[in-house]
């Protein structure tokens, strides 16, 4: 799981920007619409 600590004096706009840069480097974003919708098995093997 991605997680930033907002350093002091640190804009919250620059930390949700590593935070976001963490999530699309771990492919959280890929993941998640990749289960959006249920596939079944014989559907994933034809891919």
């Amino acid at each position: 799981m991605a997680g930033v600590r907002v350093k002091e004096n640190e804009p919250i706009e620059s930390a949700i920007r590593r935070f976001k840069k963490q999530c699309e480097k771990a492919g959280i974003l890929a993941e998640l619409r990749k289960r959006e919708h249920y596939e079944k098995p014989s559907v994933r093997r034809k891919k």
